[in-house]
């Protein structure tokens, strides 16, 4: 069975995208909608910027989405997929790309999503980091014995994990970690907390603007990152995706429970091969390539 994974912010690169723009009339007119609905031209930002203007989380989170919903839209009837996930933000690629949301809808949603993060983000300092080398466990209780918000809040793959919360407690709980015998215990360069409680304001925003998008269920069941497990309705795909912003991405648990079910190849649609290198870590025997 062959699952079509979607990578999530931090696969960015400049140019991304731009050979479908310039090979595929169907992705020229994708993108050239997307110009429209968001009011800027981010192509011009995609396929000339710099990182750092690529970086700002405005322009990351469509870029990202964009670049992997258009190219498995030119995948044509060559996509068929026997179910998806998305890593955070590509959960929204998934889920246009299996069919519950439009092209349209899902990057309104996306823009949303991101402005509203940034938001948040602006109110407390706060900040993410990556550890290595511990087991779960570990991690999760000395976030939960350190001061102040940090929580486990990407299950990457064994023995990495990406910490979240406001700035002092990720710092404390980086030394606390490393006291453990954390490989590494990194503070990562990220605008805020994601998928921690410090995302409230943004998830009540995005909550809202959700809600009042229309969804269909998917024509092949997504994994979402709040329950791991396949999810095949529409209500409860949105129930899910309104906790995304505030619960942990279980993507080890996501891919475990895909390779349950029956996946033996994983496709990566979009910037990058994070996910295939993720995939491999979880599991060295399941077949990875780039969609």
């Amino acid at each position: 069975m062959k699952a079509y994974v979607f990578p999530g912010q931090g696969a960015q690169f400049t140019g991304m995208g731009k050979d479908l723009y310039e090979n595929s009339a169907e992705a020229k007119e994708l993108f050239e909608k997307a110009n429209d609905i968001l009011g800027f031209r981010i192509t011009d930002v995609m396929f000339e910027g710099t990182a750092e203007q690529l970086k700002e989380t405005r322009v990351t989170q469509p870029a990202v989405f964009l670049h992997s919903v258009i190219k498995a839209k030119t995948l044509g009837d060559a996509f068929q997929p026997d179910m998806v996930a998305g890593h955070s933000l590509g959960e929204f690629s998934a889920l246009v790309a299996a069919g519950a949301l439009t092209f349209e809808d899902g990057l309104k949603l996306v823009s949303q999503r991101a402005l509203a993060m940034q938001k948040a983000c602006e109110i407390t300092p706060s900040t993410m980091a990556a550890v290595l080398g511990l087991d779960d466990k570990t991690v999760e209780d000395i976030c939960a014995a350190t001061d102040g918000v940090v929580v486990a809040a990407n299950y990457n793959c064994p023995g990495q994990l990406v910490i979240s919360g406001e700035t002092k407690a990720v710092e404390a709980a980086c030394e606390a970690l490393k006291a453990a015998g954390a490989r590494r215990a990194l503070i990562l360069p990220v605008g805020g907390a994601f998928h921690s409680p410090m995302m409230e304001p943004a998830r009540e925003e995005l909550a809202a603007a959700i809600e009042a998008t229309s969804f269909n269920n998917p024509v092949c069941p997504v994994y979402q990152n709040v329950p791991a497990t396949a999810v095949d309705n529409a209500e409860e795909i949105k129930k899910n995706l309104i906790t995304q912003l505030t619960a942990p991405v279980k993507w080890t648990q996501s891919v475990q429970n895909m390779i349950t079910d029956g996946a033996i190849v994983f496709i990566e649609v979009g910037p990058g091969n994070v996910l295939q290198g993720l995939v491999k870590k979880i599991n060295k025997d399941v077949e990875t390539a780039q969609g």
